[in-house]
């Protein structure tokens, strides 16, 4: 396992990231749609959820021969609502295709109203070690504000029941600026008194073609930038007194706990993807499967191939993305082409500057973590070097 109990935040894993060797499967089942989803997700089809995991086995075995993966990470949607075995049959199924390393993190996304002792042990049955539980808040009227069905005294039980039944390690996500919610303390000292191993606090943003994205635009109001910068500012010295270490913008852990898949997608390390809209890369391509059920089902029931898009990512645009990526760590990225002609730019300069970013022993890192974006902005503005003859 390419963990060990160094720092999440250090340079030596970050770097080390990139060997590592992962796997995102995507399960879309959902029993309703929350407010600010975009996800790729389906309501009211969970007759298809042994199907679907059938058409998973069969992607799995379209894919090139790989390496043994080091973590896999199961996500949605509601993975906690299909039946354990069928799960495991789909872990079997990367098994046999890629093999596994010594020690693979294996983790599953649960909504805590799903979530029992007997499901918890046929999970960790089935093959799964981790798992993030969606707990959002702890207060009653954000939850529902959010769409979220289950009660606060549910993600205490749940926590209760993974311990019990043998995960090594457990991640709650929150959710902070909730037009309206003054609990945001109150979320974070429940949420840390379960000691949690992970935690990841988002910001509630406003996608298109959500529910929350037509709710504003017919005059609700929205998330307020400010309330957010001091609602993370707030997590950030919570998690902090409590052991958790920051090792990207929205993410805390102990030390061991960092997660594989994000540290492998931060470090630009390739990765495989299967299922509804999942997204891979590998081999310079990145590419993606349909996004309608029914048309992911039928492609991959048939042997043929369930992406609906590639782009290759070579040159200029792979040096850019790699540091977009890494800038998102506490650790930084090495600065490389792209990170230098940042530095040396105008807005590098008028950044680094307000103490905005920073280079230090050949890395670029922010250091002013909710300027982050602002950061990315200036990268992706960078014009490509001239080509040599």
């Amino acid at each position: 396992m390419i963990l060990t109990d160094e720092r999440p935040d250090s340079v030596e894993l970050a770097d080390r990231a990139a060997t590592i060797r992962a796997a995102y499967v995507h399960i879309p089942f959902c029993a309703r749609l929350c407010p600010y989803c975009d996800f790729a997700v389906v309501t009211d089809r969970d007759d298809q959820t042994a199907r679907y995991c059938k058409a998973l086995t069969l992607e799995i075995e379209r894919e090139k021969e790989w390496a043994p993966l080091d973590s896999i990470y199961v996500g949605g949607g509601t993975p906690s609502r299909v039946d354990p075995q069928q799960l495991g049959l789909v872990l079997d199924a990367l098994a046999a295709q890629h093999g596994f390393s010594e020690e693979p993190e294996v983790s599953i996304e649960a909504n805590p109203e799903d979530w029992s002792l007997d499901r918890a042990l046929a999970l960790r049955q089935a093959g799964f070690n981790r798992v993030s539980f969606g707990a959002q808040s702890f207060n009653s009227s954000t939850l529902l504000r959010l769409g979220r069905r289950h009660q606060p005294d549910q993600i205490a039980v749940a926590v209760f029941a993974a311990r019990e039944a043998g995960f090594s390690s457990i991640n709650l996500d929150v959710i902070f600026g909730t037009p309206g919610d003054g609990s945001w303390g109150e979320t974070l000292v429940a949420a840390l008194s379960l000691r949690p191993d992970h935690l990841s606090c988002y910001a509630l943003t406003v996608e298109p073609g959500t529910e929350l994205f037509r709710q504003v635009a017919a005059g609700s109001r929205g998330p307020d930038p400010d309330q957010q910068a001091d609602a993370w500012e707030t997590a950030a010295a919570a998690a902090e007194s409590a052991g958790l270490v920051r090792y990207e913008v929205s993410n805390w852990a102990r030390p061991g706990h960092a997660v594989n898949y994000n540290l492998a997608v931060w470090a630009q390390a390739e990765y495989l993807a299967f299922g509804l809209g999942a997204h891979r890369f590998r081999s310079k391509v990145r590419s993606h499967n349909y996004r309608h059920l029914d048309t992911y089902l039928a492609a991959a029931e048939k042997g043929a191939s369930t992406w609906a898009g590639e782009e290759p990512i070579e040159g200029w645009t792979s040096e850019v993305e790699r540091v977009f990526l890494g800038i998102r760590r506490v650790a930084g990225v090495r600065a490389g082409p792209a990170g230098e002609a940042l530095w040396h730019s105008d807005e590098g300069q008028t950044l680094a500057k307000h103490g905005v970013i920073e280079l230090d022993g050949g890395r670029l890192v922010v250091r002013r973590t909710l300027l982050t974006d602002a950061v990315a902005r200036a990268l992706l503005a960078l014009p490509p070097p001239p080509i040599q003859n």
